[in-house]
């Protein structure tokens, strides 16, 4: 069959690949496994790990490398042609998936392979059944019939619904725009934002400025705008999107919200779990809701006093009454006040290819990778470049893609995702690549793109991420890099990577000004250090708000009231915001990660993570962060590892201990250092 999209010799023939590929490719290959399937499963009287699970390892390995060029081009793309044919694919690959899952003859040949492991057996083979045996009883393989067909019904009806979610978000986002035609109304924002607001004008026809909703923008104006109308009506468009307070009920995620929660909730109790929350968990480190719950709460009440004192310095500060669309400005000018220091000062030392450069060296001297980037890779985009990653000894570990710019239809944030996961079943390896996403602001005129220091830090964070993919050892897929990872773990690498975004020996080589090419200055840095805790404490309990609503939400629902998510926002506000939100501020309707991403029942990760990978630096920060042994340990102990350890003993089997709070506390300048 002549498809771009089954030619998995080598990198997505992205010049070739097409929508209308993607479903005789998903409909050929899931034809093709059904059958290997069916094969594997009549000659498997007494299955072993090599007779079983290695071939189910490469289908699964090679499905993922179809599907996932698909689903990366539908997030960067944004067409409606790629939509489509996105939405189009998800309930085959879903119902394939489930049925997999589901498969009783399957189950029962894992259940088979795990009572015959020999006990010499690697770690990393008996996680791989484990592994897939508790995927089983997650998707009810023990169910009647009938209720496996209606777990299978609500897994695909979940898939698209999500996947509504997200398009209405993007829509919404996209289709709003505030036309100025008085300069003087954006007194604040940089010559970079306004030569883009010039642009938008002009594309569309218009004379004048034209601000969008797309994060560089939006983040402009909230931070920089000194029009207080302006930051208010951004703020509205921002908390309104995808909502009934929206300019377009066709985006309007409300009912899709009370769709999601209801067939999440029935798909848990179906599989025996009390809540979705509790089903949630039964793959992550934290072991109840009211752990995590408990967690939260123990975390707001240490950082409650600082964040009150921040918000009062604030309101002082600024002589007035302190709303959402003030704190990100009123912060920025109060680091200016006390530490002479400002975003956009900054901006000018942080060229993207500068800062990429530097990241590269940084990880080079940690873990002995070097990064070259091959022009000859096709890739989806002009923006959009590949690095080829290899070992001090010469040999390739991997590769990965960037697409750093925001641009019109490419879904907002910032993200990594696999292409290739890692593979070596019978002797011939397949090394990792990733694609590492995000949304700065395009280059200006003379073709440079200027970083926030936050958008630097947001650079490492996804590196992070990217290392755990590119860095693993281990040769099972679907235990190999993040797979396999617990959820609230998942974040580690990537928090712990943002540290080095504070140090200055890291920062003087991924500095150099736009117009003199020096290095970020030792003053500039150590004033930016200072302001580092400016407004922490306060950041930490809106997490924990996001984190709380989330675990409660899929805690607490009651299929005999749907529509609750705002009363329970609310409720939860009431404990642990300062800052009251006015009543049009619809945060659920553009809650992607938890309604549309990994994160249901799970955005608490973030501040668990956060605790790891705050403690993991430590122990850098104790020997010196660039020290050879300790950045080699981590390397083996955690990025090395995938899903093939129990996470907490690799992690004690790093740190010599368990994790503790006093590190995150300290980092945030809650507690003294």
């Amino acid at each position: 069959m002549s498809n771009p999209l089954l030619d998995t010799s080598s990198l997505p023939r992205f010049a070739e690949i097409a929508p209308e590929h993607v479903l005789p490719a998903l409909e050929h290959l899931i034809s093709a496994h059904r059958d290997r399937l069916d094969e594997l499963l009549d000659n498997a009287t007494d299955p072993d790990f090599d007779s079983l699970v290695l071939p189910i390892e490469d289908m699964e390995h090679e499905l993922s490398r179809v599907w996932s060029p698909v689903s990366h081009l539908q997030g960067v793309l944004g067409s409606p042609e790629w939509r489509e044919v996105y939405n189009a694919a998800l309930p085959i690959l879903t119902e394939y998936g489930t049925e997999l899952s589901q498969n009783v003859r399957l189950q029962q040949a894992y259940a088979r392979v795990d009572s015959r492991l020999p006990t010499d057996s690697s770690e990393a083979r008996r996680n791989a059944v484990a592994h897939a045996l508790r995927e089983f009883r997650l998707a009810g393989v023990d169910l009647p019939d009938q209720e496996k067909a209606r777990f299978r019904e609500i897994m695909q009806s979940l898939a698209a619904i999500q996947a509504d979610f997200d398009h209405n978000i993007q829509d919404a986002s996209d289709a709003w725009a505030l036309p100025v035609d008085d300069v003087a109304e954006l007194e604040g924002l940089s010559a970079q934002v306004l030569q883009r607001a010039v642009a938008e004008a002009a594309k569309r026809g218009r004379e004048g400025w034209l601000l969008t909703l797309d994060f560089p923008t939006y983040h402009a104006v909230m931070t920089h705008a000194e029009n207080r109308g302006l930051r208010e009506t951004f703020y509205q468009g921002w908390v309104t999107r995808a909502s009934d307070q929206g300019a377009n009920d066709e985006w309007d995620n409300s009912t899709n919200i009370d769709k999601i929660l209801a067939l999440r909730h029935e798909a848990a109790k179906l599989v025996g779990f009390d809540s979705y929350a509790d089903y949630s968990l039964a793959t992550k480190m934290a072991e109840s809701s009211g752990q995590v719950i408990g967690f939260l709460r123990d975390l707001a009440a240490h950082s409650r006093p600082a964040a009150e004192a921040e918000l009062a310095e604030l309101r002082e500060f600024a002589g007035m009454t302190v709303e959402p669309w003030d704190l990100s400005f009123l912060l920025e000018k109060l680091k200016q006040h006390k530490h002479s220091i400002s975003n956009e000062v900054l901006r000018q030392y942080f060229p993207a290819e500068t800062v990429m450069s530097g990241l590269f060296e940084l990880a080079s001297r940690l873990y002995g990778v070097s990064f070259s980037r091959d022009p000859g890779i096709v890739t989806w985009h002009e923006d959009a470049r590949y690095y080829r990653v290899h070992d001090p000894d010469g040999d390739e570990v991997g590769g990965f893609y960037t697409d750093l710019f925001a641009r019109s239809g490419k879904r907002t944030g910032a993200w990594v995702d696999d292409c290739v996961n890692r593979k070596n079943l019978d002797g011939a390896m397949t090394q990792p690549v990733g694609f590492l996403v995000c949304n700065f602001s395009p280059p200006d005129e003379g073709g440079r793109s200027l970083l926030t220091h936050n958008d630097v830090v947001t650079v490492f964070h996804e590196f992070g991420h990217m290392l755990h993919h590119l860095l693993t050892r281990i040769d099972y897929p679907s235990i190999a890099g993040i797979n396999g990872v617990p959820w609230d773990a998942v974040e580690l690498p990537s928090q712990f990577m943002e540290n080095f975004a504070w140090s200055y020996e890291v920062l003087e080589r991924c500095s150099a000004h736009a117009e003199t090419g020096e290095p970020l200055p030792q003053d500039l840095f150590e004033r930016l250090e200072e302001s580092r805790h400016t407004g922490a404490a306060l950041a930490i309990m809106r997490q924990i708000e996001l984190a709380l609503f989330d675990m409660r939400l899929h805690t607490e629902y009651d299929p005999a009231a749907p529509g609750a998510a705002l009363a329970l926002l609310a409720e939860v506000r009431d404990e642990v915001s300062l800052v009251r939100h006015p009543d049009y501020n619809r945060l659920p309707q553009a809650f992607s990660h938890i309604f549309a991403g990994g994160y249901a029942a799970g955005y608490y990760s973030y501040k668990w993570a956060e605790v790891l990978a705050a403690d993991a630096f430590a122990a850098f920060e104790e020997n010196g962060i660039f020290d050879a042994e300790t950045a080699a340990r981590f390397r083996r102990e955690i990025l090395e590892i995938g899903g093939s350890r129990d996470f907490m003993q690799a992690y004690v089997d790093f740190r010599g201990r368990k994790p503790t709070i006093d590190a995150l506390l300290r980092q945030s300048g809650i507690l003294a250092a």
